[in-house]
């Protein structure tokens, strides 16, 4: 895999223990073991070289053919013959070549990206009115589609990193001391869309999704943290990132997402270091519900996933929102949401609509059922007192 997925995916893992010591009098030549589409096979000789070729001769010689096999791992030891010559003991893993799942991509490349320094300046008070709002979803880290992983997430960094360039180029023009960034929901593939029709395209597993997401959002932070008097993010639930469907229907609370959970558990790591982000504010929805508010520069900017109107409903679904007076949206000036993976800005009065695309560079189902591809990247905007002057899409 590569470099960049191998450390965006890392882990504090246990050290490796020795194998124990084999007792010769006791022990065996060869040994086999298959279970489905994994494999293990033990075998005794007196040199790794000639174990390995063996290993290859015990799967042919239960009528299994090695083409359609990959050694996944290996432990080897040394043992005493009975002529008092020291041979070695091999235990080789093999795991089906199977076409039934999407290969892993390589996942060292994908980590590299994100751990690339960050040159932090020190942080200065600015004297400003405006907020810079970053709006970005639909990774759906883990899908098969399109660039795949490696293009998703490189996109995903490359755009932040343009947004915090950005921010500078548009501080010529207005006095901004506030960055909002708006992570809409579906970060996550996930297996619970389509009542886990979409395993097979997947190629990560959940937690490597998560982990993606978090490192990621920490990336962003990373970037404008320094830059800004203030920074808030927020995060929405999508329906990709529902934590548990049971007969493809959620069963849990609305706010049981993946999403949502993968910012609170960055607003656990920045808390441990809270002087460098003293700055830093974190904002999910409340239990149980699916959006959340936050006021930036006089404007209040609600966010949902868009998971909850049909296409081209989005008003319908904010006056009627906006009809409770105990809803958070009653008092919104600007909806943000995701969900239908391409950019729309409407406006009704003094209200706007902001859909970012989505950052994944397409969905293959609706390229076979309508012929479109993804126009990906996220859209940053500038705010104050209810107005949003600026609105642009990055692409990088």
């Amino acid at each position: 895999m590569s470099e960049l997925l191998d450390e965006l995916l890392a882990k504090p893992t246990g050290p490796s223990v020795p194998a124990r010591a084999t007792d010769p009098e006791r022990d065996f030549t060869k040994q086999i073991e298959v279970t489905g589409d994994e494999a293990a096979v033990t075998v005794r000789g007196e040199t790794f070289e000639s174990n390995e070729s063996a290993a290859t001769a015990v799967l042919q010689g239960q009528g299994l053919d090695p083409a359609e096999w990959t050694v996944t791992g290996l432990r080897s030891s040394e043992w005493t013959m009975a002529n008092g010559d020291t041979g070695v003991s091999t235990r080789f893993t093999f795991a089906r070549r199977c076409v039934t799942f999407a290969d892993r991509p390589p996942i060292d490349d994908l980590l590299a990206v994100i751990d690339r320094q960050h040159t932090e300046p020190a942080l200065t008070e600015i004297d400003g009115e405006y907020t810079f709002i970053v709006a970005l979803g639909d990774m759906q880290f883990g899908k098969v589609d399109g660039d795949g992983i490696e293009g998703t997430l490189a996109r995903t960094i490359a755009s932040l990193d343009r947004a915090v360039e950005l921010l500078v180029e548009y501080r010529q023009r207005f006095n901004i001391e506030h960055v909002h960034m708006a992570w809409l929901g579906d970060h996550v593939e996930g297996f619970v869309s389509q009542g886990g029709a979409n395993t097979w395209r997947t190629q990560l597993t959940l937690t490597e999704q998560i982990r993606l997401t978090r490192r990621v959002m920490l990336h962003g932070i990373l970037g404008f943290a320094p830059l800004v008097n203030r920074l808030t993010v927020a995060a929405v639930p999508g329906n990709h990132g529902e934590a548990v469907r049971i007969n493809g229907k959620g069963v849990t609370r609305y706010d049981d997402s993946h999403d949502t959970e993968s910012l609170i558990a960055v607003k656990d790591a920045t808390d441990l270091s809270p002087e460098r982000f003293a700055n830093v504010e974190f904002f999910v929805p409340d239990t149980d519900e699916l959006t959340v508010v936050v006021d930036c520069s006089g404007t209040v900017v609600a966010h949902a996933h868009g998971h909850q109107w049909r296409p081209g409903k989005h008003f319908d679904w904010w006056r009627g929102q906006a009809f409770n007076k105990d809803s958070a949206l009653h008092q919104a000036d600007l909806l943000l949401a995701g969900h239908l993976h391409h950019e729309h800005v409407d406006t009704d009065g003094p209200r706007t609509f902001i859909q970012p695309p989505a950052m994944e560079s397409e969905s293959t189902w609706w390229r076979h059922a309508k012929g479109t591809t993804g126009a990906p990247g996220l859209i940053v905007a500038v705010t104050k007192d209810g107005r949003v002057p600026v609105k642009e899409v990055v692409h990088q």
